[in-house]
Protein backbone atom coordinates (compact mmCIF):
# COMPACT_ATOMS: atom_id res chain seq x y z
CA UNK A 1 0.00 0.00 0.00
CA UNK A 2 1.88 3.01 -1.16
CA UNK A 3 0.31 6.33 0.45
CA UNK A 4 0.00 9.97 -0.71
CA UNK A 5 0.15 12.61 1.60
CA UNK A 6 -1.67 14.64 -0.78
CA UNK A 7 -4.48 12.51 0.26
CA UNK A 8 -6.87 13.24 2.46
CA UNK A 9 -9.47 11.65 3.95
CA UNK A 10 -12.85 12.09 2.05
CA UNK A 11 -15.14 11.78 5.26
CA UNK A 12 -13.41 14.65 7.48
CA UNK A 13 -11.11 16.45 5.12
CA UNK A 14 -7.50 15.82 6.70
CA UNK A 15 -4.73 14.62 5.27
CA UNK A 16 -3.69 10.43 5.62
CA UNK A 17 -0.56 10.62 6.98
CA UNK A 18 1.88 7.68 5.72
CA UNK A 19 1.29 4.70 8.29
CA UNK A 20 -2.03 5.14 8.96
CA UNK A 21 -4.57 2.47 8.24
CA UNK A 22 -7.02 4.16 5.25
CA UNK A 23 -10.12 2.36 3.00
CA UNK A 24 -9.96 3.57 -0.92
CA UNK A 25 -13.53 2.93 -2.01
CA UNK A 26 -14.25 3.02 -5.86
CA UNK A 27 -16.71 5.71 -7.05
CA UNK A 28 -18.47 5.15 -10.41
CA UNK A 29 -20.17 8.54 -11.50
CA UNK A 30 -23.45 8.04 -12.36
CA UNK A 31 -23.99 9.11 -16.46
CA UNK A 32 -20.06 8.84 -16.55
CA UNK A 33 -19.84 5.86 -19.33
CA UNK A 34 -16.23 5.26 -20.41
CA UNK A 35 -14.41 7.04 -17.75
CA UNK A 36 -12.74 5.56 -15.50
CA UNK A 37 -13.59 5.52 -11.98
CA UNK A 38 -13.09 8.11 -8.85
CA UNK A 39 -11.78 6.64 -5.78
CA UNK A 40 -12.62 8.07 -2.25
CA UNK A 41 -10.09 7.38 0.48
CA UNK A 42 -11.12 7.24 4.02
CA UNK A 43 -9.23 6.61 7.84
CA UNK A 44 -9.84 3.17 8.84
CA UNK A 45 -8.12 3.66 12.43
CA UNK A 46 -9.17 5.08 14.97
CA UNK A 47 -8.52 8.63 16.56
CA UNK A 48 -7.95 9.38 20.16
CA UNK A 49 -11.72 9.45 21.65
CA UNK A 50 -13.98 8.31 18.94
CA UNK A 51 -15.58 5.53 18.95
CA UNK A 52 -15.97 4.85 15.19
CA UNK A 53 -13.10 5.71 12.01
CA UNK A 54 -14.35 7.78 9.36
CA UNK A 55 -14.95 4.39 6.96
CA UNK A 56 -17.37 3.48 9.58
CA UNK A 57 -19.17 6.65 10.22
CA UNK A 58 -19.27 7.01 6.23
CA UNK A 59 -20.72 3.51 6.02
CA UNK A 60 -23.39 4.12 8.57
CA UNK A 61 -24.05 7.45 6.95
CA UNK A 62 -24.65 5.36 3.49
CA UNK A 63 -27.15 2.83 5.09
CA UNK A 64 -28.63 5.35 6.90
CA UNK A 65 -29.35 7.27 3.19
CA UNK A 66 -30.66 3.94 1.68
CA UNK A 67 -32.61 2.82 4.04
CA UNK A 68 -34.93 6.44 5.02
CA UNK A 69 -37.35 6.63 2.35
CA UNK A 70 -37.13 9.48 -0.60
CA UNK A 71 -39.97 12.20 -0.75
CA UNK A 72 -41.35 11.95 -4.04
Amino acid sequence: MIVNSSNKCTYCGSPIEAGQRWVREKVYEPGSIGHDPSYHRYHAGLFAGQELSCWEKHQMEAESARMTPRAA
